[in-house]
């Protein structure tokens, strides 16, 4: 009888709180192989990024104001895996992959979070070396912690206030459709397209997103960096250990960018990929770059270099 009575009901009535991650399913058995590839970026990258947060904590003369930035990135370099890579690695071996609609929503803001701290750590990266480069003299002043904060007040309210609206908005829609999502983590497009129901606003919502952080950070950035192309170019002193440093971040930007551009298009060109080229494009768009911008720090940056040496040594890795 209540059974009758459940299935007469409107599907805007039923949303479902249970969802199951169907990442790669196509795969079959083979699916259980990506382990391998997804725990070996999760260990390099916990263990590279560890290995530097603890090198600029410890070493007295890695305590700049870049170096302290270069150590935030790789906190959040260390913690945005952290938040979706262990459950994708459990999914593989275990098919694990049941996600409630609250969990969904706290990795789904975990990790656009941080994601979007990514991009406003090089804004805040590229004003260091605009204020080293094109205003050396006051270079220590408005690096201070009192004049530094009104360049971060304003970037961290936004990050926060727009994934807030971004995830409640998630949260109050009626999921009547299926309860399949066809990824292996909870990303806002993935969500809402199981809606039932006008979900414009939160597409639009996910644009104005991605235009408000990255790409007003990404503007601010290109300015900053031209501004100090032309003023190296114009003075030609230390110009190339300016552009070495510059470069070093313009590398960690592009690639960064490029990751994450191509995870938000594979949501908008889905009938030009596969299920499968998309999902992997959006799980490795966090990982890959967390693995390899303490690398590419470790090796441009000569302070850091040296003390990645000395550590080294230390642990005998490196012959003597």
């Amino acid at each position: 009888m209540m059974l009758g009575r459940m299935e007469n009901l409107p599907t805007e009535n039923i949303s479902f709180t249970v969802f199951k991650l169907n990442g790669f399913s196509s795969l079959g058995e083979w699916r259980h192989f990506l382990f391998i590839p997804y725990f070996l970026m999760f260990l390099l990258s916990t263990t590279s990024n560890s290995i530097l947060i603890y090198l600029i904590i410890s070493q007295r003369s890695l305590h700049s104001p870049m170096c302290v930035l270069i150590g935030l990135m790789a906190i959040v370099d260390l913690c945005l895996p952290v938040f979706y890579v262990p459950n994708l690695l459990f999914s593989f071996l275990f098919d694990w992959n049941q996600i409630s609609l609250s969990a969904c929503l706290i990795q789904m803001f975990c990790v656009q979070f941080c994601g979007a701290y990514q991009s406003t750590l090089l804004l805040w990266m590229a004003l260091d070396r605009f204020f080293a480069i094109c205003r050396p003299l006051s270079y220590h002043k408005q690096m201070r912690m009192s004049k530094f904060l009104k360049f971060v007040i304003v970037p961290a309210i936004r990050n926060l206030l727009l994934n807030i609206i971004l995830v409640a908005l998630a949260g109050k829609l009626n999921f009547c459709l299926k309860n399949d999502i066809d990824h292996c983590v909870c990303e806002h497009m993935g969500l809402v397209q199981l809606a039932c129901g006008d979900t414009s606003i939160n597409s639009i919502l996910g644009l104005t997103f991605a235009f408000l952080i990255t790409a007003t950070d990404f503007i601010f950035i290109t300015i900053s960096y031209v501004i100090i192309f032309v003023s190296v170019m114009k003075s030609g002193k230390f110009s190339m250990k300016a552009i070495n440093t510059c470069t070093t971040h313009i590398i960690v930007m592009t690639s960064g960018l490029i990751f994450v551009f191509l995870a938000f298009l594979s949501y908008r060109i889905r009938n030009s990929l596969s299920t499968n080229s998309r999902v992997f494009i959006s799980t490795v768009y966090t990982p890959f770059p967390s693995c390899f911008n303490p690398i590419i720090y470790g090796i441009r940056t000569k302070a850091i270099r040296t003390q990645f040496v000395k550590f080294f040594k230390f642990v005998k890795v490196i012959p003597q």
